[in-house]
């Protein structure tokens, strides 16, 4: 085997593993981001969920009806 046949072996497979290493660390950080985004959307949601129950107890007349009903404490 020459030697420029050689150093050309060493160089082609320095380059894939460095591409391949490229190829791993991007498809981590990939994932990373898409788990990322994930987990703000469920929170989210469940904010969002928290927020609409808020609201129905607000809209909801039997909870009216208990704000404003006197509390016994304050009969004569």
């Amino acid at each position: 085997m020459s030697r420029s046949r050689l150093i050309f072996i060493i160089v082609y497979l320095t380059v894939v593993l460095i591409g391949t290493v490229h190829l791993r660390v991007s498809a981590s950080r990939i994932y990373y981001r898409s788990r990322r985004v994930v987990v703000i959307r469920n929170d989210l949601k469940r904010q969002l969920g928290k927020k609409q129950l808020r609201l129905e107890r607000l809209i909801n007349p039997a909870a009216i009806s208990e704000s404003v009903r006197p509390s016994p404490t304050s009969q004569d």
